[in-house]
């Protein structure tokens, strides 16, 4: 079954990637494989070829919102001596592995204090063990709840990250570590990976360094300095918008527009509101305004129905002589199913699971009603059986 999945991934990915062979999205065009001719002054010729086109695939998800049903289900997954999160991702692994640069957003702190759900979370440091285990490569740690357990549960939450081999930008144990942009290679190419939030519930920062806030002026100066540091692209992650609203707010949309403007930033992904945003091209560069919820508690007993769906983005990059920009969006509609909280892709989960294919195919609707449909931006499966 995981094989046929990650054909699934691998045809999404494969027309991504033809698609991006195109004219560029910015109104340039990738760079060949040709050659250009140089006079010397003496007659003769040098061959110099352009630099070959590299393109990569990177994969952003929404909140890992861990409410106390959640992390109570991973302590039975784990046998009620440890909480394994894993098997809930386990219908999505091969969209977080069939991708270069896997990213995922943690929206809780995780410290080995007892753990609590809503409205202050403490989430198990074992979720940083699972997140290595699905497959991600990095994730934003600046969120609503970052601030929930101080700079005690930045601390740990850094901490947990660190012992299972994941990279994380957002939150940060120092001024020093806050200075120093996350900067990963990917088929060669450098990329940085950049977080922010715009909210806090209202909790004042520890230090001024301890998570990065949203503002533009800021967001742009940093990104400035990862590309002064050798990143070819940047990817900004804001955690923003206004709560179950599939709208972007004015604030999202203004500062959306001023950092699309700024060369130094490739794309825009982001969560918080906790159903599906819309994708958008602005200022022609992709902003993917929100994700809505990867895994949650929430339905419509306390939310909208929408908060059960999610989506996953694969943007693909081309990085030429020309720059580094997204070419096209493939996005995978998710279901959180209840009350084991398995993430269910909703294509796949229709032809394996006929009991929720009903809910599967209302939850694909919803999700592709608001993210789009483009040329450049296609939902995974393109349509449901």
């Amino acid at each position: 079954m995981a094989l046929v999945l990650a054909a699934v991934v691998a045809f999404a990915i494969g027309a991504v990637a033809a698609g991006s062979r195109g004219g560029g999205s910015e109104g340039k065009t990738p760079g060949g494989t040709s050659t250009h001719a140089a006079g010397t002054g003496h007659g003769s010729k040098a061959a110099h070829a352009a630099p070959r086109p590299v393109t990569f695939t990177v994969e952003a998800s929404g909140d890992l919102l861990i409410h106390s049903p959640v992390f109570d289900r991973a302590l039975e997954l784990g046998g009620g001596t440890h909480y394994d999160f894993a098997p809930m991702f386990t219908m999505i692994k091969p969209y977080i592995t069939g991708t270069d640069l896997p990213l995922c957003h943690v929206e809780t702190a995780m410290t080995p204090s007892p753990p609590t759900g809503y409205p202050t979370f403490n989430t198990p440091p074992d979720l940083a063990k699972s997140i290595k285990q699905t497959g991600w490569r990095a994730c934003s740690t600046a969120a609503t709840h970052s601030l929930d357990q101080g700079q005690r549960g930045v601390d740990d939450t850094i901490r947990a990250l660190d012992h299972a081999g994941v990279l994380h930008a957002g939150t940060y144990s120092s001024a020093a570590a806050q200075r120093t942009p996350l900067i990963m290679t990917v088929k060669g190419i450098k990329v940085a990976f950049l977080s922010y939030t715009d909210i806090t519930n209202g909790i004042p920062s520890p230090h001024p360094w301890s998570v990065n806030r949203a503002n533009a002026g800021q967001i742009i100066d940093e990104a400035r300095r990862a590309r002064a540091d050798g990143a070819k692209a940047v990817i900004v992650n804001i955690h923003w918008g206004d709560e179950n609203v599939p709208q972007p707010s004015g604030r999202q949309m203004a500062l959306a527009s001023a950092l699309t403007r700024s060369p130094e930033i490739t794309s825009v992904v982001g969560q918080h509101v906790h159903v599906v945003q819309p994708i958008r091209r602005i200022n022609g560069k992709i902003v993917v305004f929100g994700e809505g919820n990867l895994i949650s508690n929430q339905t419509s007993a306390c939310c909208p129905e929408s908060a059960q769906d999610g989506l996953i983005a694969l943007l693909t990059i081309v990085v030429d002589s020309s720059g580094a920009r997204v070419t096209k969006v493939h996005y995978v509609p998710i279901w959180v199913r209840h009350p084991d909280f398995v993430v269910v892709p909703a294509g796949r989960g229709m032809r394996l699971d006929p009991a929720d294919a009903a809910e599967l195919r209302a939850s694909y609707d919803r999700t592709v009603a608001v993210a789009g449909r483009s040329p450049s931006v296609q939902p995974v499966p393109a349509h449901l059986p």
